[in-house]
């Protein structure tokens, strides 16, 4: 069993923290589940349990783990995982976050993500912690439906994937995206900028340079806000 300690970005395991995305992480990746800590106060015992069993995962309730692990009064189940890496689905469209800096932003984008039916991002490093149990809790556990993959420059991304079609999303972007002219590409790849710089004028060369309108009156929108419309726009466009 591995040692039980408050979460550090050096540790080959994470955790995750709640009921929910513990029960993600055990339907979509029992083989790297070590254990799973319940809380004697836990009143949904016997689902995640059985779901435990079933996959021969071990269970083990000691109060005192909750207390060193999580800041959150309504965390009752635990899950211990080792990290693992994928590589992204060549043939199907991709999300690409060049230096994402907030563990939060992270984990709702990867939510955001899946939600629209995209189930592949590429993070250009350097890059929030993808597997801080902050970023897990922040997907509910979508990180364990799609695939990811690290890369140490968005310019090593585009040598493994060179047949998508890229969209760089920027405030100065060459092209208006509206629903009526976003454009009709199945294999795309739409990149984002972090929290505070965007991407820099380099990435209006990297492939077709869009903007989301937007009023005067503020100056630019969140990250999340961007992706999900982003995402929206490209996986609902008309044929």
């Amino acid at each position: 069993m591995v040692p039980i300690k408050p979460y550090k970005k050096g540790f080959d395991y994470s955790y995750t923290l709640g009921a929910f995305p513990t029960f993600e992480l055990i339907k979509g990746h029992p083989e790297i589940v070590k254990a799973v800590y319940i809380h004697s106060s836990f009143t949904d015992r016997e689902s995640i349990v059985r779901l435990c069993t079933e996959k021969k995962i071990p269970v083990l309730t000691e109060d005192k783990i909750f207390h060193k692990i999580s800041d959150k009064e309504n965390c009752f189940v635990i899950g211990i995982f080792d990290k693992y890496e994928c590589s992204l689905e060549p043939d199907k469209p991709h999300i690409a976050l060049v230096n994402p800096g907030n563990m939060g932003n992270l984990g709702t984008i990867i939510r955001t993500a899946v939600g629209m039916g995209i189930y592949n991002i590429a993070l250009i490093t350097p890059c929030a912690d993808l597997f801080n149990p902050k970023t897990i809790r922040s997907s509910m556990g979508a990180l364990f439906k799609l695939r990811h993959q690290h890369f140490d420059s968005f310019q090593e991304y585009r040598e493994q994937y060179q047949k998508h079609d890229v969209f760089t999303f920027m405030l100065n972007g060459t092209n208006t995206l509206e629903i009526q002219n976003c454009p009709k590409t199945e294999l795309f790849s739409l990149v984002f900028g972090n929290e505070a710089a965007g991407l820099d004028d380099s990435f209006l060369k990297a492939g077709t340079s869009v903007c989301i309108p937007q009023s005067p009156d503020v100056d630019s929108l969140n990250i999340t806000i961007a992706v999900g419309i982003g995402a929206f726009l490209f996986t609902h466009r008309s044929k």
